[in-house]
C-alpha cells in the first residue's frame, strides 16, 4: 500500500479508588454527650444553609445577573411550558430543561438566549435589556422551532406584577400550544397542504453514485471536495451547508470486495477537516483521526487515503476534525462494498423469501436530526424527500444510515421490515420488524416486499421529528407501489 501524501494546494483506566473507611462509631461511643452532638448539628445545617445560598443565588435560580424570577419556563421535547409568559420590565426567567435532549431558549430578535442546556439543567435568563412589548421565543437547535418549541414574552411596564405560571398557560394551552379553536382549524388545513405538496422540487440531490477514475494496477480512484455550498433541505429553505462535492449527502461510493481504492480529499473549508472511514478495517494511518493518525487538511490542502476493502460492508464516511459541526451540517456520505448476503430460500417471520430472490432496488437511506440540515431523509426535509417508486411483488434493500444525534424509529405502513443485517454485519438470525430503532452511527439493513399496491408513508415514529403546526415536515417519504 502507497503512503498518504498531504499536499498544498491554493486552488482547492483510571487508578483503583482508596477503600471506602469504615463507618463512624455513634456519638456517644466517642464520647460525645447529647450537648455536643446538638451543637455539631446546628453547625452542619448553617453550613448546608450558607452553601444553598452561593449555589442558588439570591433568586433561587442561578447566575445571569437580571431582576427578580418573574416566570418560569420549562423545555421539553418539543414544547416550551407554559407557551406564553408575562414578566415586568427588567425581570428575568428561570429556564429548565426537563427533556431528554440539549435545548436553549431565545429572544426572538434580541441578542438574548440561555446557553445550550443538558437535560435537567437551569439557568437564569436575565431579560433587563427588553423594552415593553411582545417578543417571540423560541429553542434555536435547528428543528426544535419547527417541531414545537415557539412561545410568546410579553413585557409589562415597570413593575407591573406578572401572571402566575398556571394563568399564563391558561385559555386554551395545550401540549406547549396555547390557540383558539380557529387556530387548530388553521393547523388542519396547513397539514392538509404541507401533504398535498408532496413531492416537492427542491435543487440539489444528495446520495448519487460516484464513479471512480481507474489508476495504475487497477485502483480505484475517487476525488472529494469539502467547502461550504448552499442547500435547499425544503421548499424555499436554503441552507450553508458543509458538503462533498457540493451534496448532502456527499458521494456514494460502490466498491468491489478486494478493491484497491484511493479517495482524494480536497479541502475548501474555512477550517481544518480529515475523513473517517466509519465501518471500515483501514491502517491506522488512514483512519482519519487528525491530529491522532493523521496531520489535519488546512484549508488549501489535500489529503489521499488508500486502503484495501477486505470484505463487504455498509459503511459511511463523515469528517472527525470537529465533527460535532462539520457531519450535522452536511459532511456525510454512504460506502457499500460487495454485496451483503441475504437469506434466500428462508422463511423469516412467516415470511418465506424466494430462492431465486432478486433486489430490484438498494437505498441507503440516510438520516439526520441536527445542525442546518435537521430532521431529513437523504439531505431533504418532506415534502422534498423523494419518493421510492416500484412495481406490485418487488423486493427492496434499504439501509438506514444514522449521521444523526438522536435515536430514529423507523416505521414503514403496511410492509413487514426483514432485519437482515447490522452494521454492515449479516444476521445469523434475521427477524421481522414493524419499526427498526436506528441509534447514532448505527446501520440497519433492511428487506421489503412489496406486495400491495398504493401510496405508504415511510417516516421516523418520534412525532415530533414529522409533524408541526404548519404540518408535515422532516423524515417522512413515501413508497409508491403501482
Amino acid at each position: 500500500m502507497e503512503h498518504a501524501v498531504l499536499t498544498t494546494d491554493p486552488t482547492s483506566a483510571p487508578p483503583d479508588r482508596p477503600a471506602a473507611p469504615a463507618s463512624p462509631p455513634p456519638a456517644e461511643e466517642r464520647g460525645w454527650g447529647a450537648g455536643a452532638a446538638a451543637v455539631v448539628v446546628a453547625v452542619l445545617a448553617l453550613v448546608l444553609a450558607t452553601v444553598a445560598v452561593v449555589f442558588r443565588g439570591d433568586d433561587g435560580a442561578g447566575d445571569r445577573g437580571g431582576g427578580a424570577v418573574a416566570a418560569t419556563v420549562d423545555l421539553s421535547e418539543f414544547a416550551l411550558s407554559p407557551a406564553s409568559v408575562t414578566v415586568p420590565a427588567g425581570g428575568s426567567l428561570a429556564v429548565t430543561n426537563s427533556g431528554s435532549t440539549p435545548h436553549n431558549l431565545s429572544v426572538s430578535g434580541a441578542d438574548i438566549a440561555t446557553t445550550d442546556l443538558s437535560a435537567g439543567d437551569s439557568e437564569t435568563l436575565d431579560l433587563s435589556g427588553l423594552a415593553p412589548g411582545t417578543y417571540d421565543l423560541l429553542c434555536t437547535i435547528p428543528g426544535h422551532a419547527d417541531s414545537g418549541m415557539t412561545g410568546t414574552l410579553t413585557v409589562t411596564g415597570e413593575g407591573a406584577a406578572a401572571p402566575a405560571a398556571g394563568d399564563a398557560a391558561a385559555g386554551g394551552a395545550h401540549a406547549g400550544h396555547d390557540m383558539s379553536g380557529g387556530d387548530y382549524a388553521a393547523m388542519s388545513t396547513a397539514m392538509d397542504e404541507s401533504m398535498a405538496a408532496y413531492p416537492a422540487a427542491t435543487d440539489g440531490v444528495g446520495n448519487q453514485v460516484l464513479e471512480p477514475t481507474i489508476g495504475e494496477g487497477g485502483i480505484k480512484e475517487f476525488e472529494l471536495t469539502a467547502a461550504i455550498t448552499p442547500w435547499e433541505v425544503e421548499p424555499g429553505k436554503v441552507v450553508d451547508a458543509w458538503t462533498y462535492n457540493g451534496a448532502v449527502p456527499g458521494p456514494r461510493i460502490n466498491l468491489d470486495v478486494g478493491d484497491r481504492v484511493r479517495i482524494v480529499l480536497h479541502n475548501d473549508l474555512p477550517m481544518a477537516t480529515d475523513l473517517h472511514l466509519h465501518g471500515l478495517n483501514v491502517d491506522n494511518g488512514m483512519d482519519g483521526v487528525a491530529p491522532l493518525t493523521q496531520q489535519s487538511i488546512q484549508p488549501g490542502e489535500s489529503f489521499t487515503y488508500e486502503f484495501t476493502a477486505g470484505e463487504s460492508a455498509v459503511a459511511m464516511f463523515h469528517a472527525h476534525h470537529h465533527g460535532q459541526l462539520q457531519v450535522p451540517n452536511g459532511m456525510l456520505g454512504t460506502i457499500l462494498v460487495g454485496r451483503l448476503p441475504l437469506p434466500a430460500g428462508r422463511t423469516v417471520g412467516g415470511h418465506p423469501i424466494p430462492a431465486d430472490l432478486a433486489v430490484s432496488q438498494e437505498l441507503p437511506l440516510v438520516l439526520n436530526d441536527s445542525g442546518v440540515i435537521g430532521y431529513s431523509l437523504n439531505g431533504k426535509s418532506f415534502p422534498a424527500t423523494a419518493p421510492i417508486t416500484a412495481t406490485r411483488g418487488d423486493w427492496i434493500l434499504v439501509h438506514y444510515v444514522n449521521e444523526g444525534s438522536q435515536i430514529h424509529p423507523m416505521h414503514l405502513h403496511q410492509f413487514d421490515q426483514v432485519v437482515v443485517a447490522k452494521d454492515g454485519f449479516p444476521l445469523d438470525h434475521p427477524y421481522v420488524a414493524d419499526t427498526v430503532n436506528v441509534a447514532p452511527g448505527e446501520r440497519y439493513s433492511v428487506l421489503v416486499h412489496l406486495n400491495d399496491p398504493g401510496t405508504w408513508v415511510w417516516h421516523c415514529h418520534i412525532l415530533n421529528h414529522v409533524e408541526r403546526d404548519t404540518g408535515m415536515f422532516g423524515m417522512v417519504t413515501a413508497i409508491v407501489v403501482s
